[in-house]
């Protein structure tokens, strides 16, 4: 049978992306559908505007530390509409800059909503497209919940990086890495935050000391974090919405009500039921090829079980590609996949908790870990405290975690990756010699 392309992909976020344009690069004819910004939620709505969102509210930060490092006092005066019309501009060339490398690739792309008339077939706006392979790329959404009276009042993180004004005092609700972050950047704007937690502590899933350093530096900076909380209700008055919180007798006045506690994958109107794709506990079922329940028929990236992060639907992308089109047969490791917490302080980590390691390696785990000030705090304001910690198992010295909290944690957590799935072990950290000075040369250090 005669297929219009070798590979139809729905969806130009990261994993279409890239499987896409490696596909091309094998001599496939590919096609991908769109019927957002080409980018995905990480370019346009995710990651690249809130990591420039975080780079804005760090000024903040080295302001407040202006005056001892000889600068003088610098007034605090953050413009959100000159900032988000500038981060708009940038975002809209990141989206033209993937347009051009789709294009240079000699991937055709298609705008709008894709829907699967069958298991070849696939139809934009009454047009219809075949192929011998179709990719779902679809990524997915902020959910907010609907049992909570006066939610419609309420707004997810999508409608926050779109904000036409900034809130001078706004509520978050959700302990997660995005709601801890976001808290983080709208304190470091100006904005006075209360981040509203149902869990007992912040980062649910993250190492304990990790949460007991990044939760009390959230308090430090000003942020009012109640735990074991929930809204209740939501009531809009004149300018501004009063929240009734399970924690509090009184309501809590505020602007804005971001909820960032769920995520969907976009598999609405996709037609999965037509052509018999499995969907379990709402995400595309896969096998470690990227398959689904039809042979022809793959997914990767946020509608997939797998971890939702940017990187690993790239990996899982171009794995796909190379095993169907290069004729190089390869899956994805999930294991060890370091993440960052871009809070204030920034928190990142990789591998095993500490309680995590002691469920599997017992008594045998050993904990070295260190808490200090950093240098550049010597002569500023600022108490934010360091701390950096390993998990290793006691008999043959592997490091089964590594968790940081300070500046930079980001780019010093992500170089242990490659180390730790080579077997990196305590006595190779004792026995290197660091940069000095820094702040992770101490991880040579621990005791």
């Amino acid at each position: 049978m005669s297929f219009d392309y070798d590979l139809f992909v729905i969806g130009a976020g990261p994993g279409g992306l890239a499987a896409a344009e490696r596909a091309a690069s094998y001599g496939a004819r590919v096609a991908i559908a769109e019927q957002d910004q080409v980018g995905g939620t990480c370019v346009v709505h995710g990651c690249i505007p809130e990591k420039m969102m975080a780079y804005a509210a760090s000024f903040s930060r080295f302001f407040k530390n202006a005056d001892e490092y000889g600068w003088g006092k610098v007034s605090e005066n953050f413009d959100w509409c000159q900032f988000m019309a500038a981060k708009n501009r940038d975002i809209n060339h990141l989206s033209q800059v993937h347009q051009q490398h789709l294009q240079e690739a000699g991937v055709e792309l298609l705008l709008g909503h894709a829907q699967f008339l069958d298991t070849h077939t696939v139809t934009i706006q009454g047009q219809h497209y075949t192929a011998d392979k179709i990719l779902i790329a679809v990524g997915g959404k902020a959910v907010k919940p609907t049992d909570i009276p006066g939610i419609e009042h309420a707004i997810t993180t999508r409608e926050m990086l779109t904000l036409k004004q900034q809130p001078n005092h706004l509520a978050i609700f959700g302990g997660n890495h995005i709601a801890v972050k976001l808290a983080g950047i709208m304190n470091g704007l100006i904005s006075k935050v209360t981040l509203v937690v149902p869990e007992a502590q912040i980062l649910p899933g993250c190492d304990q000391d990790l949460q007991n350093t990044v939760q009390p530096g959230m308090a430090r900076l000003g942020i009012r974090v109640c735990c074991n909380s929930q809204v209740e209700k939501i009531e809009q008055t004149q300018e501004c919405l009063n929240l009734a919180l399970s924690c509090s007798d009184e309501p809590t006045t505020v602007e804005t009500v971001v909820f960032v506690t769920s995520r969907v994958p976009n598999l609405e109107g996709l037609g999965l039921e037509t052509v018999g794709v499995e969907v379990k506990a709402g995400t595309i079922a896969v096998d470690d090829y990227s398959r689904t329940t039809q042979a022809n028929i793959f997914a990767v990236g946020d509608c997939t079980p797998h971890p939702h992060w940017t990187p690993v639907a790239i990996s899982a992308g171009r794995a796909f590609a190379d095993t169907e089109f290069g004729k190089n047969p390869r899956t994805v490791s999930y294991e060890q996949i370091p993440y960052v917490v871009s809070s204030e302080p920034e928190a990142a980590t990789i591998g095993l908790t500490e309680a995590q390691a002691h469920e599997t390696w017992g008594e045998s785990v050993r904990c070295y870990q260190k808490k200090f000030q950093p240098l550049f705090n010597l002569m500023g304001e600022s108490e934010q405290e360091v701390l950096l910690k390993l998990v290793v198992d006691g008999h043959s010295g592997r490091i089964l975690g590594a968790h940081m909290v300070g500046e930079y944690a980001a780019e010093v957590i992500q170089m242990l990756a490659p180390a730790m799935k080579a077997g990196v072990t305590k006595q190779h950290f004792d026995s290197a010699i660091g940069i000095h000075p820094s702040i992770a040369e101490e991880f040579f250090t621990l005791q």
